[in-house]
């Protein structure tokens, strides 16, 4: 077989290849290691023994000293010598080339192979999980595909584990740190094509990267796209089924029981016939962002009672509380809007919640005051530096969304403009910030973000015309009651940290400490939401006086429907699909 050959810039059709790392006997255990630990950059193919040159289970007839001359020789100390002892250690790694023709067939084009130029390398700013003496960032390569294709390029590549497996990322280079696709760190620049979407896989020269960093005395590599030639055909890789094939977002069995969970919240006992607002897959792509959140911000609050002091509704808060409960659990930085006037009510509602157990902890509560015309991007910034957000992910649930004629209307018609504060202006200024996302639930049409169903809202809905929102969000999630959308966000974020798929993408394909993991995993399990739990924040709130949204029954109700059986049922419904899912969730 050829070796290490300049011409295999290029894909060689049918064989998986490797970049190779040649170390020094007493970095190597801590080199493995870190392969270890970053499986996606790194996939370990063979290790070979100290001083060992020929590597069997790849090549047969293959001697690492006489595999052509354009490899890279890392020395720190230039009296060392350059040649072969038997003090040194070969590692091959898994390639991305091992997948090109693998592409190719499946009819996605090769912009790289089709340009004539090596694959674009970039070096991000997402650190690998370090290992003794290495640490460095992550490496990717980027290969553009059309948008009709993205599928078919993640079900190929999500075959050949191999070769990096799945996409890492998909869109928005900066996310990753890349601030220039026209200057890769590696490689050569490949063009985008009208239609193109970045796609970028886990890439091998992380190795060198790790080399840099770690200055060794003396180390050997490959040369950036030019790669040592196995005998192994790409098709030798562990077959998948298309139904276990793997998304680089979120497994098909984790998409399929969201779209469950989505369908179950539809439900209209009430007969408000929310049905018609209905969009698929808005559940799915909000917790999607959310997943990939740092900090969130979560409002509620309809005052559609306005002749009773408090004149809140059961509907919102116990889906708000249960989304965050959720959020907490998996990391996430939460934050509760209010409006003045329910500040202090909402305060000891949040502590008696964690009282009784419904939260381990309080939320921070805050409210927001329109003072001027950068009030919002003041709230949304620090220092109101649209480049530096303190939120990622804005939630507003059940929550009074303003009309088009900027006044704030109950399903009857009715105008509560003076009991709800202007928490709008976020969602429209989150619009003009790079990096904040917006989502709204609701079951009327009327709520905070459904701007984006307004035209259905105002053709379908009773009174839609006046009381349609104009405020959109990037998602909006309709069901039957605005609280069982909170209720299935909780339990979509719970079947995406449970999907090995969507963890993989989650963590750019770097690994983690397997005790840290099942311990969150615990916390997430303990943290869904329960009929006990709901039951018990439900009686906070009617101790409080706070009424069902429909009847205005101060009573154990949400939208005139009886907690038992048909908020309860709801409950234990959402948890099957949940639960009874999660040991299959790869």
């Amino acid at each position: 077989s050829l070796k290490m050959d300049s011409c295999s810039v290029f894909c060689v059709s049918g064989y998986q290849q490797a970049n190779v790392i040649i170390l020094p006997k007493h970095l190597a255990n801590d080199f493995e290691a870190f392969c270890r630990r970053n499986p996606a950059p790194l996939q370990l193919l063979y290790r070979g023994q100290s001083g060992e040159t020929s590597c069997l289970p790849l090549a047969r007839h293959a001697d690492i000293r006489y595999s052509g001359n354009c490899g890279r020789i890392h020395q720190q100390a230039v009296h060392r010598s350059h040649q072969w002892s038997s003090d040194m250690v070969c590692f091959y790694l898994g390639c991305s080339f091992g997948f090109e023709g693998s592409l190719k067939t499946a009819g996605v084009p090769v912009r790289n192979v089709e340009q004539g130029r090596n694959v674009s390398m970039y070096r991000t700013a997402v650190p690998c999980i370090p290992s003794g003496a290495f640490s460095c960032p992550l490496v990717v390569t980027m290969r553009p595909v059309p948008a009709a294709m993205l599928d078919a390029a993640v079900e190929v590549t999500s075959l050949n584990p191999m070769a990096h497996g799945a996409p890492v990322h998909i869109g928005e280079p900066a996310l990753l740190g890349i601030q220039d696709l026209s200057r890769p760190d590696y490689g050569e620049q490949v063009e985008l094509q009208p239609g193109d979407v970045t796609v970028f896989w886990a890439c091998g020269v992380t190795a060198i990267e790790a080399i840099l960093s770690s200055k060794p005395p003396l180390a050997f590599s490959h040369s950036p796209g030019c790669m040592f030639l196995t005998d192994i055909p790409d098709s030798s890789s562990s077959p998948l089924t298309p139904e276990s094939t793997n998304t680089p977002l979120a497994s098909h069995r984790a998409v399929a029981r969201i779209r469950e969970l989505e369908m179950t919240i539809g439900d209209d006992p009430g007969q408000r016939g929310i049905r018609v607002l209905f969009t698929q897959d808005e559940l799915l792509r909000s917790c999607l962002a959310l997943s990939h959140s740092f900090s969130v911000a979560i409002t509620t609050g309809f005052p559609t009672h306005y002749m009773h002091s408090p004149p809140d509704e059961t509907d919102g808060p116990p889906g708000a509380i249960a989304m965050a409960t959720m959020l907490l659990s998996l990391g996430k930085q939460v934050t509760m809007v209010t409006d003045r006037r329910a500040l202090e009510m909402n305060q000891a509602i949040i502590d008696e919640a964690v009282e009784t157990g419904v939260l381990k902890h309080a939320i921070p509560l805050v409210t927001f005051e329109d003072s001027g015309p950068d009030s919002a991007l003041h709230f949304l910034c620090h220092h109101g530096d649209p480049t530096k957000p303190r939120y990622d992910h804005l939630v507003a649930i059940e929550r009074s969304g303003r009309a088009a004629d900027g006044n704030y209307y109950n399903m009857r018609g009715v105008n509560i403009k003076h009991l709800v504060d202007p928490i709008d202006n976020l969602f429209i200024a989150a619009k003009g910030i790079p990096g904040i996302i917006t989502t709204g639930i609701g079951d009327g049409g009327n709520e905070l973000g459904m701007g984006k169903l307004k035209e259905k809202v105002k053709n379908l809905m009773p009174n839609g015309n006046l009381i349609a929102c104009d405020v959109p969000a990037d998602y909006a999630i309709t069901a039957g009651v605005s609280n069982w959308g909170g209720y299935a966000v909780a339990c979509g974020l719970y079947l995406l940290h449970t999907c090995p798929s969507h963890q993989r993408y989650l963590k750019k394909g770097l690994g983690e400490e397997p005790t840290t993991r099942q311990e969150q995993l615990q916390d997430c399990t303990a943290n869904l939401p329960s009929v006990d739990k709901e039951e018990s924040f439900l009686s906070t709130l009617v101790r409080f006086g706070i009424r069902s949204g429909k009847t205005g029954h101060l009573a154990m109700e949400v939208d005139g429907l009886t907690f038992h059986p048909t908020h309860s049922d709801m409950i234990t419904r959402l948890l099957e699909a949940t639960q009874g899912s999660t040991s299959q969730n790869h």
